[in-house]
């Protein structure tokens, strides 16, 4: 295929495959945030499986249970008093939901694509997506006809964008549909004028929205024509193909505004279309470049394979570096591409679902997996993207306040463990293990933090704060005094493990489950940094301190393991897929190889032995895993994690495998990468902590660390070669460099460094300025 590059530019990668899709897992997709699709690539029926972000089932409703605030005080006394089943029998009647689920997301339908083509076999099939251009490419031929396709989701112009092209005059001829679903989910498909199809529907439900599809024909040449629900190209030399669609969750008029939005779009040439789409996403998947040097030979063979082909080679032992670079920026990829400034943010298969009722109903599960899908963005260079995760924790406020004062009577916002559209924040499902958690709101909130703490932002911080705040005074009421004189959590889970209790029954409703208590400790801190940093609510800091200190400390078990909950149980999963209990190492902060270096040799201890349990076997828990190792400095585990990851939990489209399709651990397969080159969490930017043998030489310049900084580093022979650190608030550097003092060089000019205690060294940098490390 042509690819249109200039000489030196960075590029992300391109994913290849040598045939047609043949299931959805091996399709592309293509995003804008709020538009997406599933690019199939076949030569004579190509399909677009088409999703709308606010394609969502029913509207808003208050699922909580009216009867839970009347029952606390009796569910904490079970738990208190080791009558579990009594406590979950409980729980089940009046914790849960009413109804017991929130609203799932929907596909928008397909667009259905029959071309008609001349008699003869379809050769020299090509397929690709272009991950730095964010356009997918098909092109074949038959006869001596080449036909070519490209199709993209445009952010600036806000739709998806096929355009099909026939080197002989006239050779484009096709039936296009709309349909959504065997059942027709649909109310009508009308012809809005000769050249554009209307598919109009409502998701269903009390309160669903009102949804609307459009497609719209720009043909070179040729003819086209609407007859009944088929839109007919005739003879046409080149054909572009615009999707629009909206629903009642943002527009009172869904279908004048997908009509507006298909107007200015076909007023422009498909040139204009394309370079202002290619100068957008390039603008964000540019500024990270990531290479590592892999054997001429290998790489050359490994380059040629398509990548079904390439990562089956991984999943029967082979060695495929290249494939590294590649799924790292596929990760920031589906980022760019999944949530923009103004969309919603990631569900469990981030915006690609073509399943009216999905797995877990394709919504935002707050105990891991949604938080997950936002590890690389601020590393990663993405910090927009995060936004649309902001924008729902704000939705999630009120229902959260609502929640927290009917179920329990306190004040604050909080979350259980999943959320919708609509941002409800009652109790999701009747699944004890998950159900009966409270913690949703604390985590969520920490991203706030974390968006801050790399940009510096203070006036991000002052819109920020106040939802931080809100989310730790859920916990001023909610935290109940122990007899040892702690503050726990009562009720609530370790998300989502089983315990035994002595007496062989086992339980998962509990008090005071370890990850509730990291959690916690990061809220608060954040929040007494917060009031520090914006000179307010000493009051609130004083009481968000004296809180901290009640909290249950990290325990260390009879194995040398970190114990998951107050009391040391046996696990009924002891290979569980969840590590809830070592959040305090990754993504949180307090767990550090130097500062806490007995738990971080206890979460060791717990790694290992989830892992010879047979843990990480789902490809999100794989990827916290990567993480983990990373955290703890261990280059050769997270590695071999990595390969597990891309070798048994990738799909043929390099999209993450639950089982089924479940997009979150491709993002923290991405973050947990970056974790290996550069970390920043623990007060200086350490250089390479995780780099394992494999990499022997390579670099990645553009990753973002904490307080403002960007870093490119690169490496040689296993070894630091050099980095350049760029200022961009000003502030003191500190790097940690494998114990090695570097010096430093700003415009030529050497500057003087201070030794830190633990080997790290420092100095005061100018905002705008780049500085250079030399070994």
């Amino acid at each position: 295929m042509n690819e249109q590059r200039t000489s030196g530019q960075r590029h992300a990668g391109v994913i290849r495959f040598d045939r047609p899709s043949a299931a959805w897992e091996e399709a592309y997709p293509i995003g804008n945030g709020k538009l997406a699709a599933m690019v199939f690539g076949d030569p004579r029926r190509e399909r677009l499986a088409l999703n709308e972000d606010s394609v969502w089932y029913g509207g808003p409703s208050d699922r909580n249970n009216p009867d839970a605030l009347a029952h606390l005080g009796t569910l904490r006394q079970l738990i208190a008093e080791g009558r579990i089943r009594e406590a979950q029998d409980l729980a089940v009647m009046a914790f849960t939901g009413v109804p017991e689920s929130q609203r799932h997301y929907q596909p928008l339908g397909d667009l259905g694509l029959n071309l008609k083509l001349p008699p003869g076999e379809v050769t020299n099939y090509s397929r690709e997506l272009d991950l730095s251009e964010g356009i997918a490419r098909v092109e074949y031929r038959v006869g001596n006809t080449t036909y070519a396709r490209e199709t993209f989701a445009s952010f600036p112009d806000n739709v998806i964008v096929v355009r099909l092209t026939s080197s002989s005059p006239g050779g484009i001829s096709l039936r296009a549909r709309l349909t959504r679903g065997s059942n027709r989910y649909y109310d009508e498909i009308v012809k809005a004028d000769a050249s554009t199809l209307v598919m109009r529907g409502n998701t269903g439900g009390k309160g669903g929205l009102d949804f609307r599809g459009i497609v719209n024909a720009v043909a070179d040449g040729g003819s086209v024509k609407i007859i009944g629900e088929y839109m007919l190209i005739e003879q046409a030399d080149s054909v572009t193909l615009l999707v629009a669609a909206a629903t009642s969750f943002r527009h009172e008029d869904p279908e004048a505004d997908s009509l507006r939005v298909i107007s200015l779009a076909a007023a422009q040439s498909y040139e204009t279309l394309k370079a202002r789409h290619i100068s957008d996403f390039r603008s964000l998947m540019d500024r990270v470049d990531f290479n590592l040097a892999v054997d001429a030979a290998s790489g050359r063979e490994c380059d040629s394979l398509s990548i079904d082909l390439r990562l089956k080679r991984v999943h029967n032992g082979a060695s495929d570096i290249g494939l590294v670079p590649l799924y790292y920026q596929f990760g920031r990829y589906l980022l760019v591409s999944g949530s923009r400034p103004g969309s919603l943010p990631l569900t469990l298969q981030g915006k690609w679902n073509d399943i009216m009722l999905p797995p877990w109903d394709s919504k935002y599960t707050i105990n891991i997996n949604t938080e997950m899908n936002y590890w690389p963005a601020e590393s990663g260079n993405l910090a927009e993207c995060h936004e649309p995760l902001f924008d729902m924790l704000e939705r999630m406020r009120e229902p959260g306040r609502r929640t927290a004062r009917v179920m329990y009577g306190c004040r604050g916002f909080m979350s259980h463990h999943n959320t919708d559209i609509w941002g409800d924040t009652a109790p999701q499902d009747i699944y004890i293990p998950a159900t009966f958690w409270t913690q949703g709101a604390a985590w969520l909130s920490l991203h706030l933090w974390e968006h801050y703490v790399y940009g510096t932002d203070r006036e991000f911080l002052e819109r920020a704060y106040p939802t931080m705040k809100e989310a730790a005074e859920f916990y001023i009421d909610f935290l109940i005094e122990t007899k040892d004189g702690l503050l726990v959590t009562s009720p609530s889970v370790s998300p989502e493990n089983t315990y035994i209790l002595p007496n062989g029954e086992s339980g998962q409703v509990c008090m005071g489950p370890s990850m509730d208590s990291q959690i916690l400790h990061e809220l608060f801190t954040a929040c007494i940094e917060a009031a520090k940093t914006l000179g307010v609510d000493d009051d609130f800091a004083d009481t968000m301190a004296t809180l901290r200190s009640k909290l249950p400390q990290p325990v260390i078990g009879k194995h040398g393991q970190l114990l998951e909950w107050l009391e040391e149980y046996e696990e009924a999963e002891p290979g569980h897929r969840h590590i809830s209990h070592l959040f305090a190492l990754h993504p949180g902060t307090r767990f550090t190889v130097r500062e806490t270096p007995e738990w971080t040799d206890a979460a060791r201890v717990t790694l290992e032995r989830r892992l010879a349990h047979g843990g990480g076997h789902t490809g999100w828990s794989r990827a916290w895993i990567i993480n983990m190792w990373a955290r703890l400095e261990d280059g050769e585990k997270a590695y071999e994690n990595v390969v597990a990851l891309l070798s048994h939990s990738t799909l043929p489209n390099m999209l993450d495998n639950h089982p089924p399709f479940q997009i979150d651990g491709n993002f923290g397969g991405a973050a947990g990468i970056a974790e290996m080159l550069v970390q920043s969490h623990a007060g200086a930017i350490h250089l390479l902590p995780a780099l394992p043998s494999a990499w022997q030489e390579g670099s990645i310049a553009g990753i973002r660390a904490r307080n403002g900084f960007e870093v490119d580093v690169s490496w040689r022979s296993g070894q630091f070669a050099g980095a350049t650190i760029r200022s961009t608030k000003g502030g003191r550097c500190v790097v940690l460099a494998g114990g090695q003092v570097l010096a430093v060089t700003v415009g030529g000019r050497e500057i003087a460094v201070t030794v830190e205690p633990g080997g790290a060294f420092s100095w005061q940098t100018v905002e705008g300025c780049a500085y250079v490390l030399h070994a």
